[in-house]
C-alpha cells in the first residue's frame, strides 16, 4: 500500500507533466496557472488510494485522478468569480489576474479536459465511469446554486444546509473514492460504501470548517476569527442560532446581522453562539456524520491493513486545527 505522501508526489508529478494546450495562450495559460497552485490534492490522492485498496497497479487510475482534480479546479475558477474572490491559495484568482471572460472560458475548457482525461482510463466499462462522474458533477453544480439561493434567505433549515454541503463539497470526495475503487476492481457494493464514507466524512469536514471559522485559533487558521459571520454566510452555526434564539435575542441577532462594523457584528454574534451553545450543537452534528461514515467504512470488504492508509488520512483530516 502506498502512503499519502507517495500518492501525493505521484499525482503532483503527473499534474506538472500534463500539457493542457498552448494556443491561444490566453485560454491555456490560466489553466496551467490554476493547476500549478498546489494544495493538498486530497481528491486525486484518495482516488488513487481507493484503487490501491483493491489493486497494486494504481497507475491505471491516474487519468481518473487527474480528471477529478481538473474538475475540482474548474469549480474553484467559477466559484471565485461568483464570490468576487481576489485570492486563491495566496495567489491572484484567474479572473483577477486575467479577466472574467477568460476565467469563464478557461474554466469551461477545464471541465472538457477533465472528461477527456477520464476517457483515457483503461477499463472495460468507461460508460459506467462517465455516468458516475457526470452525476457527481451535476450534484456539485446543484449544490452551488442552492448555496447562492441561501444568500437571500433567513429560514434555511438544518436539513437544507446539510443537503447543500453534501452536494457542493462532500459528494466529490465520495465520488473520488468510488471511482478509484471501481477502477481497482471493487464491486458496486464496496464502491458504494466508500462513496458514503467519503460523502459523510466530507459533511463532517465542512461542519468542522464552520466551527473553526468562529472558534478556531486565528494564529493557527491564518484567518480572522468570524470571517463567515462578517460575510453573512449561512453556516450550520448561524442556522442553529436563528432557529434557537428567543424573541428578544432574535431581534438582537437581526440587528447584528445588519451591523456594518464587522468587529461589532462578530463579537455580538459570537456571544449569542456561546449563550445558545451553538458550538456544542455543531460538534454533535459533526460526530453524527463521522460515525455514519465509519459504519460504511467498516463494511468495505477488504483486509483492515489495506484500509489503514485511508483511515489515517480521514483521522488527520478531522483532527486539523487550521
Amino acid at each position: 500500500m502506498r502512503t499519502y505522501k507517495e500518492l501525493f508526489e505521484l499525482i503532483s508529478k503527473h499534474i506538472a507533466e500534463t500539457s493542457y494546450g498552448a494556443e491561444p495562450r490566453e485560454l491555456y495559460e490560466p489553466i496551467n496557472y490554476m493547476m500549478s497552485l498546489g494544495g493538498k490534492r486530497l481528491r486525486p490522492v484518495t482516488t488513487l488510494m481507493a484503487c490501491n485498496m483493491f489493486d497494486e497497479e494504481i497507475e491505471k487510475a491516474i487519468p481518473a485522478a487527474l480528471a477529478i482534480e481538473m474538475f475540482h479546479n474548474f469549480t474553484l475558477v467559477h466559484d471565485d468569480i461568483m464570490d468576487n474572490a481576489p485570492l486563491r491559495r495566496g495567489k491572484e484568482t484567474i479572473y483577477k489576474k486575467w479577466n472574467m471572460p477568460i476565467a469563464i472560458l478557461s474554466g469551461d475548457l477545464m471541465m472538457i479536459k477533465a472528461t477527456e482525461s477520464l476517457c483515457k482510463t483503461e477499463t472495460s466499462d468507461i460508460i459506467k465511469l462517465l455516468k458516475k462522474f457526470n452525476d457527481i458533477a451535476t450534484k456539485v453544480c446543484e449544490g452551488q446554486q442552492i448555496d447562492m439561493n441561501f444568500e437571500s434567505r433567513n429560514d434555511v433549515s438544518h436539513n437544507e444546509y446539510i443537503n447543500m454541503i453534501s452536494l457542493k463539497t462532500a459528494v466529490l470526495l465520495g465520488g473520488a473514492l468510488q471511482i478509484g475503487a471501481l477502477i481497482g476492481g471493487a464491486n458496486e457494493e464496496d464502491a458504494g460504501h466508500l462513496y458514503e464514507f467519503g460523502k459523510n466524512t466530507g459533511i463532517a469536514f465542512q461542519v468542522q470548517d464552520d466551527i473553526l471559522d468562529s472558534f478556531g485559533d486565528a494564529g493557527k487558521t491564518g484567518k480572522k476569527t468570524g470571517g463567515d459571520i462578517a460575510a453573512d454566510k449561512k453556516t450550520l452555526l448561524l442556522i442553529e442560532l436563528l432557529a434557537a434564539a428567543h424573541k428578544d435575542d432574535k431581534k438582537l441577532l437581526q440587528e447584528l446581522m445588519n451591523e456594518i462594523d464587522d468587529d461589532k457584528k462578530i463579537t455580538g454574534i459570537l456571544q449569542l453562539y456561546h449563550k445558545y451553545k451553538v458550538k456544542e450543537f455543531a460538534e454533535a452534528e459533526k460526530e453524527k456524520y463521522l460515525q455514519l461514515a465509519y459504519r460504511h467504512f467498516n463494511k468495505v470488504n477488504v483486509n483492515a491493513d489495506r484500509k489503514s492508509i485511508l483511515k489515517q488520512t480521514a483521522e488527520e483530516l478531522m483532527s486539523r486545527t487550521s
